[in-house]
């Protein structure tokens, strides 16, 4: 997938999730089998939805690459433009989100719904702010190409 095709990609989902979530919504669970040794490495982020992002977020949304370093404790530390830690939950593929900050900053959580490893991710965060849930949905690639029927995992995890 080219980066010219991943913003049509953002583009288009736009009206996939669109508002912001008033109430917290069931997530989809963590892939089965998880393995944290075979999700490490660099990633392209290919793909992003949200119910929080807006057209005037186009330039901000370039495509870039992410780094998943696991450690010996069994946390990930994420390295790309924003840089945080992501701390293993009851369900393996699941995280607790900590971005470094004061205690009263926003709870996150994310989790990976779904990866072959060596192909694709597909992510899923979501982080509370008051009242309101705020969801985002990655798709991961090891390179500019996806195997058929990731970009249809990825619209339908965008509207369920």
């Amino acid at each position: 997938m080219r980066p010219l095709c991943g913003l049509w990609l953002w583009l288009s989902l736009l009206e996939v999730l669109q508002g912001q979530t008033p109430t917290p919504l069931p997530l989809p669970s963590p892939m089965q089998g998880f393995q944290g040794n075979q999700f490490q490495g660099e990633w392209f982020v290919l793909g992003l939805a949200g119910n929080s992002f807006r057209p005037e977020h186009r330039a901000l949304l370039n495509p870039f690459t992410a780094t998943f370093e696991l450690s010996k404790d069994g946390c990930f530390q994420r390295c790309d433009t924003w840089s945080y830690v992501l701390i293993p939950a009851a369900q393996p593929g699941q995280f607790t989100v900590d971005h470094g900050r004061e205690p009263e900053a926003d709870r996150e959580e994310t989790r990976v719904v779904n990866s072959d490893y060596t192909q694709f991710a597909l992510m899923l965060s979501r982080r509370h702010t008051g009242s309101l849930a705020i969801l985002r949905i990655s798709l991961l690639g090891r390179s500019w190409f996806l195997p058929p029927g990731t970009l249809d995992q990825f619209i339908c995890l965008g509207r369920a």
